[in-house]
């Protein structure tokens, strides 16, 4: 088994989360700005794809180098030795982004780390002419931050928010990373009820039913680096073969989602279905005012509308203050709230115990946290 520089790609804001994920599987790690970087085996790179559920993605840091001028790029990218990745016919594209640095022309960068591949890949393979670039996929990138040269193949593929549950969905879907992220940063335990009151096309509900019952969530999808040659079938197969001993199908769930919009609770339901966990959620059409439980401890996470469009405001914080007034009585339970107006406790009714700053994709929130108080049995 050979050594990697992994790379786990996060959301800005949720580095941490990502951090906690990849400790728990097992892996030392530091933390940087949207990364989180550990080494690790083959195996490695099978598990944090299947298990990671806030990460974007999981991509193998080839080499890093300063590089001002084009020459220094291109013969410091053929030193590398990518033969040790790449067969002969490999299909290898690259893309790039530069910041801050003397080579910023992304496209030229591109051009010239894909020729200085090709000449290494020729060379090694004893290869003249065209390579034929018909086999498996390695999906390159040349990032340049401040003349630091990176180079990093992918190994996920498809984003990891790809869970491949999604039949439909909204307007604006919520991430499922970020999904997981907001459940991951509340106490909320399996064990407990948990309502989304704005469940949308269910994304929040069936990622609290994968950690409630810790179901991967990348059990229902494929990997880019599936079909590479050096990554052995049965890492693979192992990896799937932990998914499905860890998981715990005959955890109780208490979860439910609602929303005011009667179709988009088809699609949750579809959605709930698709993943396989449809009989553990309840959705219900229902405006979040008419919410009332006489249950205790449980967690409510919510991504409402942020009245972002002109017109919207006055209707949107009207319901934030019908939603206070209907959680108020809701004393043993925290509940936590993902919203752009800066205004939001002041019409909720009462200042949260704590604040995140998040990115809903390029929409900059606060998450605001309301801790209950916990009432013992």
């Amino acid at each position: 088994m050979r050594n990697f520089e992994l790379i786990a790609t996060a959301a800005m804001g949720l580095e941490a989360v990502v951090a906690k994920e990849v400790r728990e599987l097992g892996y030392d790690c530091t933390v940087d700005n949207g990364k989180v970087l550990f080494k690790g085996d083959e195996t490695a790179i099978a598990r944090t794809n299947m298990w990671l559920r806030t990460a974007d993605r999981v991509k193998i840091k080839v080499a890093e180098f300063k590089a001002t001028t084009f020459d220094e790029l291109f013969e410091k990218t053929k030193a590398i030795r990518w033969e040790e990745y790449l067969p002969v016919n490999a299909q290898f594209p690259v893309s790039g982004k530069s910041v801050k640095s003397k080579l910023f022309s992304v496209s030229d960068c591109q051009a010239i780390v894909k020729k200085a591949i090709v000449n290494r890949i020729s060379s090694h393979y004893k290869k003249t002419g065209w390579l034929e670039e018909n086999g498996a996929l390695f999906k390159i990138e040349v990032a340049i931050l401040k003349d630091i040269v990176t180079l990093t193949i992918d190994t996920s593929g498809q984003g990891l928010h790809k869970r491949g549950y999604r039949a439909g969905q909204g307007e604006a879907p919520l991430k499922e990373t970020l999904a997981a992220s907001l459940i991951l940063l509340t106490n909320w335990t399996g064990d407990r009820p948990f309502v989304d009151p704005f469940c949308g096309s269910g994304t929040i509900p069936i990622e609290a039913a994968l950690i409630g019952q810790n179901i991967a969530p990348g059990f229902n999808r494929d990997f880019i680096s599936e079909s590479w040659d050096w990554m052995p079938s049965k890492v693979w197969n192992d990896v799937r073969t932990e998914a499905e001993d860890n998981a715990k199908y005959d955890q109780p769930l208490e979860i439910f989602g609602s929303d005011i919009d009667h179709r988009m609770i088809k699609i949750a339901q579809e959605n709930a279905f698709e993943a396989g966990l449809g009989d553990l959620i309840t959705f219900k059409q229902m405006q979040v005012k008419d919410f009332t439980t006489m249950k205790e401890n449980g967690v409510i996470v919510g991504n409402p509308p942020y009245g972002e469009r002109l017109g919207d405001k006055p209707s949107v914080q009207k319901m934030y203050q019908e939603m206070g007034q209907a959680f108020a009585p809701l004393e043993t339970w925290s509940i936590y709230m993902l919203t752009s107006d800066e205004e939001f406790e002041t019409h909720y009714g009462k200042k949260a115990t704590k604040k995140r700053k998040l990115f809903n994709g390029f929409i900059r929130t606060d998450y605001y946290q309301y801790w209950g108080k916990r009432k013992r049995d």
